[in-house]
């Protein structure tokens, strides 16, 4: 029980870096000693020092003999910072306590059988879970070399498109995808990162649509403050207005269906450092990436009322009977204003 405690307790201290670590995971990390907390931390910024080596740090010489929990298993390789285990050993920590190990091919399993060789206990599988759904992107992007992505959806009752959102997406993603044909942005100022004021980094925007839709959205554009813009024209036309501001244009693949290959647009996202991806879109675009597999989470605001009028939410998915209906797993929900909030996973 008592690990259990202070395991939470180094998954609420992650959470704090929600927003500021990826492509990174979100760790935090609690040394105690006897029933003293020595000390405690989180993996603050990417590129920033980990959890693990700033808790030693705070602790100096009383972390000999002291045990160390972590929402994550330490890195034992040279990446933006040095071997957490490498500190880890020096310190003199006798016993380490992690929630699940790190799916990265340079870590997998090597960080532990370190610690083990210099003679320190090891307690791996508490809360193992809590902690994969807290780095879920992570865990998707490392093992796959593709962002996790989040569908959000807007619908009535009855099916029908809804294009007012009660809610929005937590802004912890790393790229939005915005169907422009379809959807007009909500917001064109940058996206804050968590409940902070301030951010050093600022979510990708990846608008889709035609040249024309494409560059009538850019005029909207007021901030140049973005990391950078990115252009996914759906057509051939080259008239896009062309301002001040940052922008790469990504050409989109077809598959012999004449759907476009949304694969390996994700692929071109996870090549480019996103690790996570938020798609807001119409009909097509939404139905496309369930028909692909593509979707890991879904976010699907209900409006309470019933209305004839728009489209359908999703087209064919070419699904003949229930048993193969896409379900979602997992499901959270709460009201928002006149509208219900479902989000859920996938299961294909």
């Amino acid at each position: 029980m008592k690990d259990e405690k202070y395991i939470h307790m180094t998954h609420v201290l992650a959470e704090k870096g929600r927003g500021f670590t990826s492509p990174n995971p979100m760790v935090g990390a609690v040394v105690v000693k006897g029933n003293k907390i020595l000390a405690k931390s989180y993996h603050k910024i990417f590129g920033g020092s980990h959890a693990e080596v700033i808790a030693l740090h705070a602790c100096g010489d009383q972390a000999r003999g002291a045990t160390l929990y972590v929402s994550l298993e330490p890195c034992c390789h040279y990446g933006k910072t040095p071997p957490c285990t490498d500190l880890i050993i020096q310190s003199g920590i006798k016993r380490v306590v992690c929630s699940t190990i790190d799916p990265n091919p340079l870590v997998n399993g090597n960080g532990i059988r370190k610690l083990k060789k210099a003679g320190i206990e090891v307690n791996v599988g508490i809360l193992e879970e809590e902690a994969k759904k807290l780095n879920e992107a992570y865990f998707k992007y490392i093992t796959t070399g593709i962002p996790f992505v989040t569908l959000k959806a807007a619908g009535t009752l009855n099916g029908k498109v809804s294009s007012v959102y009660e809610d929005t997406v937590p802004v912890d993603f790393d790229a939005i995808l915005w169907d422009v044909d379809k959807i007009n942005p909500p917001h064109l100022n940058p996206l804050p990162c968590g409940e902070r004021k301030t951010c050093i980094k600022y979510s990708k925007i990846i608008l889709l649509g035609t040249w024309n839709d494409i560059s009538n959205c850019l005029r909207k554009l007021k901030s140049i403050e973005y990391q950078n813009i990115i252009l996914t024209p759906i057509d051939d036309q080259t008239n896009v207005v062309k301002r001040n501001i940052k922008f790469d244009i990504w050409k989109l693949n077809k598959r012999k269906n004449g759907e476009l290959d949304f694969r390996s647009f994700l692929k071109k996202c996870g090549g480019e450092g996103i690790a996570s991806l938020v798609v807001e879109a119409g009909k097509e675009i939404l139905t496309s990436f369930l028909k692909q597999k593509l979707a890991d989470k879904i976010w699907y605001e209900v409006s309470l009322d019933v209305s004839n009028q728009g489209e359908e939410l999703f087209g064919d998915l070419g699904i003949k009977k229930m048993s193969d209906a896409v379900v979602l797993k997992n499901c959270e929900w709460k009201q928002s204003g006149n509208s219900l909030v479902v989000v859920g996973y996938p299961e294909f």
